[in-house]
């Protein structure tokens, strides 16, 4: 006789929330219970049809398998015997969650599984108490742009997932220890043969007594409820290296969250955000910036003062300095990351040409111009003497 669907029972629909699962089986259970209704059987074999699908529905773990695969999801010995005609949706082949096997027994899985790699039995076969690497995490730090020049140190709030200090990682009571599942002996699977109008069809499903995870615990640690993991928040010193740019991200190995039955811990990855600069700008390890002079600055020439990432230096601006010429100051760039030596830094000048002068200084200024032959103008000189070859072209 087939078993009717866990939600029929309990009168829901497929995909009813934990709450109406709740308030169903309440109701179900009030309904058919033994003490309500002495001497009959049939009310009997409802409540504990009741309480099977509430056992199944109420647990989420359960729930999900049970959505995705039916009754082979949750009971390991459902379809065993019936050919086409078995649950899971496919002659109890339970959704193909299982390997595949012979007529005489052996297991097509592991064939297939050494031809392309795995996956194509279904389940994994990974050992459920083997180490495992904790997460990364992901955290952003905003620093200003002469900080990424000379680096920081800086105390960062970490979010993340460490060994229970009371169990040490093991899930149970201080005391106690857990205990490898009778049924799948610490694999977290079982096998299950079935037979079919293939033949003998061999299927890996999730063992339901421990929930897949190879050990029962019956002492529950209470500070991590049994995970062997609790999560803390933590302050962090991390040091920034001079030299790092704008959307870098910095990695501190062994600082991400805890692993899993004794594996090492995940990494702390730092992504960096650079807050541009009023004065510099950067490419590279390379520093650019633009510097005003005056008029008679760039005709004299100067000693001016040019701010570096280092403070200030002095730089003589030689006489004839023309508007947009860029001179360059050696090593006075950025250090390059976990190097000594560094980019350089660009200053391009720009000349300030007078504004609102009065009549005296523009005459004066005129009377100058006017002072002025070839010698002192080389590219007006050299412009007009260009106009003067083409108009006679």
């Amino acid at each position: 006789m087939d078993k009717k669907d866990y939600y029929e029972v309990l009168g829901l629909k497929k995909g009813a929330t934990d709450a109406e699962i709740k308030k169903a089986y309440r109701q179900m259970a009030k309904k058919y219970h033994p003490d309500l209704n002495p001497d009959d059987p049939e009310a009997e074999a409802k409540f504990k049809e009741v309480n099977e699908a509430n056992d199944v529905l109420s647990d989420p773990e359960k729930k999900a398998r049970y959505d995705q695969f039916g009754f082979a999801g949750v009971d390991p010995s459902y379809g065993a015997g019936q050919g086409t005609g078995g649950g899971g949706g496919f002659g109890g082949f339970g959704g193909f969650t299982g390997g595949f096997s012979s007529g005489d027994g052996i297991d097509l899985g592991d064939i297939f599984d050494n031809i392309f790699g795995g996956g194509f039995s279904g389940g994994s076969r990974s050992n459920p108490n083997a180490p495992r690497r904790g997460s990364d995490i992901v955290v952003s730090l905003n620093i200003k742009f002469m900080e990424a020049c000379k680096g920081i140190v800086r105390d960062i709030e970490i979010n993340r997932v460490e060994t229970c200090p009371d169990c040490n990682g093991s899930g149970a009571k201080a005391g106690t220890q857990a205990k490898t599942c009778p049924d799948c002996h610490g694999s977290g699977k079982i096998n299950v043969r079935q037979q079919t109008v293939f033949g003998t069809m061999q299927s890996t499903r999730v063992c339901t007594k421990c929930g897949g995870k190879g050990k029962i615990i019956k002492s529950v640690c209470p500070t991590c409820a049994g995970q062997g993991r609790v999560r803390s928040v933590l302050q962090r010193e991390v040091e920034i290296p001079a030299g790092i740019d704008d959307g870098q991200t910095l990695k501190v190995q062994g600082a991400g969250d805890s692993g899993i039955n004794g594996g090492g811990y995940g990494d702390l990855n730092i992504k960096v955000t650079v807050k541009p600069d009023d004065m510099f700008e950067r490419e590279g390890f390379d520093v650019y910036t633009e510097i005003p002079i005056s008029y008679m600055q760039a005709t004299l020439g100067d000693e001016i003062v040019v701010p570096t990432i280092d403070g200030n230096v002095k730089y003589t601006v030689p006489a004839g300095t023309q508007t947009g010429t860029v001179f360059r100051l050696r090593g006075k760039g950025i250090k390059r990351l976990y190097r000594t030596d560094r980019g350089d830094q660009y200053v391009t000048v720009k000349v300030e040409v007078p504004r609102n002068l009065t009549k005296k200084q523009a005459d004066l200024l005129k009377a100058f111009d006017d002072s002025l032959d070839d010698r002192n103008q080389a590219s007006k000189k050299s412009f007009f003497e260009k106009m003067k070859d083409y108009l006679n072209s």
